[in-house]
């Protein structure tokens, strides 16, 4: 049964990107796959110090949270990044979890995720879809650069108000319509 690790990076553990990712994983399950959403929140995770550890294979002498999301990540078949746009890229708690990524950087590391499909969830107060550009642009690049197969997303403009994507069901529905489909990539 394909696994769907989904990595919620915004500071709400039950906001719109929580809400997104749920529905995701609604519809992988049904489609057939196990998932588990990671609140990043909740997780100790300090960035890259850029000692280079993890480019020789060696475990990440960070000694924080990270060390056992490696071990999520080498063990799911999907990657769901959820983030939602602050000032046109990932937050905080996004980018440090990506930068943390460069462990896969060395050959022995790197052919523990090669191959895996990674989509993502973006939601965000602006209207207009090209607030989302730079962030969709970032994602997609490290998805492409992890060797992952890119498995799309859902872009929810228009969602400032916490839970505003409960009262849109088609957002809801394409992020479930995500799932099935990522379920069925394994």
């Amino acid at each position: 049964m394909p696994h769907i690790l989904a990595i919620q990076g915004s500071p709400r553990k039950t906001g719109n990107t929580f809400h997104m990712l749920d529905a995701v994983l609604e519809g992988a399950l049904k489609a057939g796959s196990s998932g588990e959403i990671v609140h990043l929140s909740g997780l100790t995770i300090g960035e890259c110090n850029g000692c280079h550890t993890c480019w020789l294979g060696r475990e990440c002498p960070c000694g924080d949270d990270m060390n056992s999301l490696y071990r999520k990540i080498a063990e799911a078949d999907v990657l769901v990044f959820g983030t939602p746009v602050y000032w046109y890229g990932p937050t905080a708690l996004m980018k440090t979890f990506i930068d943390r990524l460069v462990w896969f950087n060395c050959p022995e590391n790197r052919s523990v995720i090669r191959g895996k499909t990674a989509a993502y969830v973006i939601p965000f107060e602006e209207t207009g879809q090209e607030t989302a550009d730079p962030l969709v642009r970032m994602l997609e690049m490290s998805i492409a650069y992890l060797e992952l197969r890119n498995g799309g997303g859902v872009i929810a403009p228009g969602m400032g108000a916490k839970d505003a994507v409960k009262g849109s069901p088609d957002i809801l529905d394409k992020c479930r319509l995500l799932g099935i489909e990522l379920a069925k990539k394994v």
